[in-house]
């Protein structure tokens, strides 16, 4: 088959791979044309498992959006709804709330549904963009005409393992009101994998993403809640109760995000709640529980950087780790970012780093803020397993919420969520 994308950035270009891995024909296009160079350079620069791998061998074909809408079968929309970055969960929430923009995905959607009038051809365009319930109807539909037959089909995605979630995703979850549109998307799953195909209306799909996405988010809030009254309680530890919650699959589900560490990070799960927080209070739910999650979060970081200030005694703080989860570079919503701009707010001498986002090895890193014989409190925000092997200052202290890093001599290690122990 022959598929487009009419956007190639973090979420099509590697979307856009694995359809092609699968033997479609891929044809793409993109407003910003250092992504083309990325194409031509066979690299991007961020981290994505297996699309470097895969870049090295694609016959992805560049073209205008003319060529595209009339070469393609099926048009997919991955084009970005973007926040502000106030609303990405860097900071605290701000007091007021908003909407995602639907700026980009508008006017993409506008120029598909011109050049498809112009050729008086009907063809089926999917978007995959996250947008809030209603959205589309209200928003989109006004400026497509009858040539554009439209599919909402968002993902299930975590920007690192991209293309692993596009192909063993648990449900492919689609949204139309022509049965046409479904039939042809369920068709062209069928030749990349097995998972269930939920068929559903527009609204549902809307709904059924952002709140996936705030389920997250509360399972992470809940466990953080429990890691810190661990952390208060004597004989009490965050992972001997998640152990036990994680066995019980007939009611708690899985063990999926049942682990105490951080808040919830990246570029979907903090802004989808501050966004569904606005869509409550707009709509004046008569509890605002997504609120309640953001602020758990929130609060739960005031709280570690207040451990931070505490067991630091005076000793400059280094936030280890920028990046929103393990083995990526992407950092937005980092809950790490989120910590160190906490702590910028009360002290100085307050730094971060991070061995997949920063140029610079970690020693080297100390040197240039002339930290490196200096006692330092550490504090792992991201669980990168290379702070396994790093080098920390001798007479300093860490802080773990992960509880991952184990006995170092002359190194003080305090694991956040272990109870103090009483015999």
């Amino acid at each position: 088959m022959k598929v487009g994308f009419v956007g190639l950035g973090k979420l099509g270009l590697p979307v856009a791979l694995a359809v092609e891995s699968k033997g479609h024909k891929v044809y793409g296009f993109d407003i910003k044309k250092e992504i083309y160079e990325q194409i031509k350079k066979r690299k991007i620069d961020y981290k994505e498992k297996h699309a470097n791998d895969l870049l090295k061998k694609t016959n992805i074909e560049i073209v205008d959006i003319k060529k595209l809408i009339k070469l393609s079968d099926i048009i997919f929309v991955p084009i970005q709804t973007p926040h502000d970055k106030k609303y990405e969960g860097i900071n605290d929430i701000p007091k007021t709330r908003k909407d995602f923009d639907y700026t980009y995905l508008r006017k993409g959607m506008k120029m598909i549904s011109d050049e498809l009038k112009k050729i008086k051809k009907k063809k089926i365009v999917i978007i995959i963009s996250t947008v809030l319930p209603g959205s589309i109807r209200k928003k989109i539909l006004p400026v497509t005409n009858k040539y554009t037959q439209i599919g909402y089909n968002p993902f299930f995605i975590a920007m690192g393992t991209t293309i692993d979630d596009f192909l063993y995703p648990e449900i492919i979850l689609f949204g139309s009101e022509n049965k046409f549109v479904s039939q042809k998307a369920q068709s062209f799953y069928r030749t990349l994998t097995s998972s269930p195909f939920f068929e559903t209306t527009i609204e549902n799909a809307e709904l059924i993403k952002v709140v996936y996405n705030t389920f997250i988010s509360t399972k992470i809030a809940y466990i953080n809640s429990i890691a810190e009254m661990c952390h208060r309680l004597p004989n009490t530890s965050i992972d001997e109760v998640s152990r036990a919650l994680s066995l019980s699959t007939k009611r708690i589900i899985s063990s999926s995000y049942m682990k105490g560490g951080m808040g919830d990070g990246g570029g979907c799960h903090p802004r989808d709640n501050i966004a569904m927080s606005y869509l409550a209070k707009r709509h004046n739910i008569s509890f605002n529980i997504f609120e309640a999650i953001m602020l758990q979060r929130q609060k739960y970081n005031h709280w570690l950087a207040d451990i931070c200030l505490k067991e630091s005694k005076g000793k400059p703080i280094l936030v280890m780790g920028k990046s929103f989860k393990p083995e990526t570079n992407i950092t937005t919503g980092s809950p790490s970012i989120y910590l160190y701009n906490s702590l910028k707010k009360k002290r100085s001498k307050i730094f971060i780093w991070d061995p997949e986002v920063d140029k610079l090895s970690l020693e080297k890193f100390l040197v240039l803020n002339k930290l490196n014989n200096k006692k330092i409190c550490y504090f792992i925000g991201t669980q990168h397993k290379a702070f396994l092997n790093s080098k920390f200052n001798k007479g300093s202290t860490i802080l773990d919420p992960f509880r991952y890093i184990k006995n170092r001599e002359g190194i003080k290690i305090i694991e956040i969520g272990e109870g103090e122990k009483i015999n």
